[in-house]
């Protein structure tokens, strides 16, 4: 047992330390400052497959329905009630400090004004609309940074290997001119984008399907970068990206890279579907509250419909999370992961100067809460949001032993917040933890 609890942690360790294997943190730690103390950005997943409510690209690639009838979405993809200031405004009452949206998904239908191909909603959609532009300039008259969702695969595109989940039009060793005439093309389509749109963040997708050789990795990051220096990369270019990026589950630990964000659905899907299993305002929530804790972002994703109105269900959860985020903001942005693991049984997080410590209670309020190794003194605890002060009381220590006691406080519940209650702790200095193993130790 001990030999595979071995093999589990060097294989993790490895896993870590390869995520971003060619980038080096200290060389972007000054760009991924505003990314790090953001923690919430909005997804969005715009695309023809709204029409009929199927998966984004995935429903013909995997043979749910004909490439044909896929394509046909075209005709009915309108955007007529598209309302980019209302997004903007929602996503800027969400609190969320950045958005992303798709410029092209895997079916290659560009979501923007594109000159290197004829596959566009303004093309080839009764839309005839750039949807990119006109968000991007709300989002940024609002503050808020602006992404670019981008596929590298193109199932649509004659020069892509790839197209049905059992079939390939050609193998990539065998054709290398055809190859290379799709990265050029995928290529451009990056260039175009860098610089019509200067995204602040790029969050690529994809890149499973080719080595970073194949893709270029290294290529398309100068590409970025060159344009602007600033922006940021998600992990998703085989090993070029600035950040990892694990999808839909909380991952049970931390991510090994030093930054980290989880991108997850509104429902069980990314793009307008025919389901209606919506995650509550309390689960998004306490999602969210782990994410932070374990010093991460939440990338939360919202599906739009194909007239370009949103689902009120959506709507409702990013008001309510809005509302909670405007309570407690000071527990949530601009802070750093909280207490490790077996010190408090929930998520918490910390002032940059660690002097003040954020406890987040989920569900019912009701009797005390525990912390355990604590050195500091606590000079108050308050409840966030409403100002209540409440008394802490230490049990357990020893005047001979540096070993601290337990701090318990008990918290009213008339003091509960209706999804997740946060508690305030000052301390009396930066935040000190007993390690050892009790006694004199």
């Amino acid at each position: 047992m001990k030999q595979l609890i071995t093999m589990v942690c060097l294989f993790v360790c490895i896993q870590a330390g390869f995520a971003q294997k060619n980038i080096d943190p200290k060389e972007i730690h000054d760009k991924m400052q505003w990314f790090g103390d953001a923690k919430l950005g909005i997804f969005i997943h715009a695309g023809i497959y709204a029409v009929n409510g199927i998966d984004e690209s995935w429903s013909f690639h995997n043979k749910k329905i004909s490439y044909a009838d896929y394509m046909k979405q075209l005709q009915g993809f309108t955007l007529k009630k598209y309302d980019p200031a209302y997004w903007a405004s929602l996503i800027q009452e969400s609190g969320a400090r950045y958005a992303v949206i798709t410029t092209k998904h895997h079916d290659g239908v560009a979501m923007y004004d594109t000159k290197l191909s004829n596959l566009s909603i303004v093309k080839q959609t009764p839309a005839k609309k750039d949807m990119v532009k006109p968000f991007f300039e709300e989002l940024r008259k609002r503050n808020i940074k602006c992404g670019a969702y981008y596929s590298l695969i193109d199932w649509s595109s004659d020069n892509y290997p790839g197209f049905l989940k059992d079939s390939s039009r050609y193998t990539v060793s065998k054709d290398y001119d055809r190859w290379n005439r799709f990265r050029a093309f995928f290529q451009g389509q990056i260039k175009e984008i860098s610089d019509t749109f200067r995204p602040d963040l790029w969050w690529f997708d994809g890149d499973w399907e080719h080595s970073a050789e194949e893709w270029e990795s290294q290529k398309v990051r100068t590409i970025i970068l060159s344009g602007n220096p600033k922006s940021i990369i998600n992990g998703r270019l085989q090993g070029y990206g600035d950040y990892e990026t694990p999808e839909q589950n909380f991952p049970v630990s931390r991510p090994g890279y030093n930054w980290w964000e989880l991108c997850m659905t509104s429902n069980d899907n990314w793009g307008f579907h025919h389901d209606s299993n919506w995650k509550t305002p309390y689960e998004v929530i306490t999602i969210f509250a782990d994410v932070i804790s374990n010093g991460g972002n939440l990338l939360l994703d919202m599906g739009p419909k194909e007239d370009g109105t949103i689902p009120e269900e959506q709507i409702h959860l990013l008001k309510e999370l809005g509302a909670w985020n405007k309570k407690h903001e000071e527990a949530i942005f601009n802070t750093v992961g909280g207490l490790p693991q077996g010190h408090f049984y929930g998520p918490s997080t910390l002032s940059k100067d660690s002097t003040t410590l954020y406890l987040f209670l989920h569900g019912k309020v009701n009797g005390q809460v525990m912390i355990k190794g604590l050195s500091n003194k606590i000079e108050e605890v308050t409840v966030l949001g409403n100002g209540t002060k409440l008394q802490s009381k230490v049990v357990g220590k020893i005047s001979w032993s540096p070993v601290p006691g337990l701090v318990y406080i008990t918290v009213p519940d008339s003091v509960a917040d209706k999804y997740v209650t946060v508690l305030k702790i000052k301390l009396d200095k930066p935040l000190r933890l007993y390690k050892g193993h009790g006694g004199l130790n």
